[in-house]
């Protein structure tokens, strides 16, 4: 939550006239108390006293006739609709202060952010090219960059929290604009320098029959992984699944099983990759809702990568 913000906003007369209980302001006070656990330290961030924060919650809890939190002698917890509510809010608190600020941009020179959510891909090598050929045009221009998931790329670029989606293949791309990046990412195993794979120049499906591994989460990718093992799936154990390399990277260090992901050095130290063979590859596209008005600093990244033409 931007903190400035909420002050701001804090600073209004809690008691001026009668809102709905739903109101930003409440939000944010909220989300205040449920990220700081107590009603003190909440009260001093967003600049009111504790009795009139607390009013404010117990109002929120009685027009929407649920407990928000769980009071005991160590702090304050969010209950099951205290949690769903936290989520909510946490999406209408950023489109607010996003609103905000692109339609101060209307009235500015060219400046205000792009927010993206990125794969991970070495299609971001090329992405971050184009981003400094647009910084070097327009340098009044910030972007955020966010590594997400596909699925959770396409739900933000949905609720309007994304201008851009770096996608990787396969992903359905009906309803949005796109560029394609061109830039090839491969598949193979990730292993410990010790395991018997390590010394092979290639894995194939006989190969991984019998192995313990960790498989990304998505259904379409973990499709085409399935397709590529073939029949020696029935040999196979799945030990887990993952979204993110970084992270499955742990995994493989501590002797859960072997990894099928792309080559991320990043994610190699101390690991071996070994490709696929068949290979296995895939791409990726840099997408947009189509039909939606972007904002000025959107709106002209858009017209550049249509301008330079398809990433490469």
């Amino acid at each position: 939550m931007n903190r400035e913000r909420a002050a701001m906003d804090a600073n209004a007369d809690p008691g001026r006239g009668h809102r709905s209980a739903m109101g930003l302001r409440i939000l944010r006070y909220f989300l205040a108390v449920a990220e700081e656990g107590n009603i003190t330290r909440a009260a001093e961030l967003m600049r009111i006293s504790q009795p009139t924060l607390s009013r404010q919650l117990h109002s929120l809890e009685s027009d929407l006739g649920v407990s928000l939190f769980n009071r005991n002698g160590l702090g304050l917890e969010l209950t099951a609709e205290g949690r769903l509510l936290w989520e909510r809010a946490k999406t209408l608190v950023a489109l607010s202060d996003q609103t905000r600020q692109e339609l101060r941009d209307l009235h500015g020179g060219l400046s205000g952010s792009v927010a993206i959510g990125c794969a991970e891909s070495r299609s971001m090598d090329a992405l971050a090219d184009r981003i400094r050929r647009f910084l070097e045009i327009h340098p009044g221009i910030r972007f955020d960059i966010r590594t997400l998931t596909a699925d959770l790329t396409k739900q933000e670029l949905e609720q309007g929290l994304l201008d851009f989606g770096l996608l990787t293949e396969p992903v359905s791309l009906n309803g949005y604009e796109y560029e394609r990046m061109h830039v090839k990412d491969y598949w193979g195993v990730m292993v410990t320098p010790t395991d018997p794979l390590a010394s092979k120049p290639y894995v194939s499906p006989r190969d991984i029959a019998g192995r313990s591994v960790i498989m990304p989460s998505r259904d379409e990718v973990h499709s085409e992984i399935l397709n590529w093992v073939g029949s020696y799936m029935d040999d196979v154990q799945v030990a887990g699944s993952f979204n993110l390399t970084m992270n499955a990277a742990s995994m493989v260090r501590s002797g859960i099983g072997i990894l099928f992901t792309f080559d991320f050095p990043a994610s190699l130290k101390g690991l071996s990759f070994i490709p696929l063979k068949p290979a296995v590859t895939t791409e990726c596209s840099l997408v947009w809702k189509r039909g939606k008005t972007l904002m000025p600093a959107a709106r002209a990244f858009a017209e550049f990568l249509r301008e330079t033409g398809d990433l490469d």
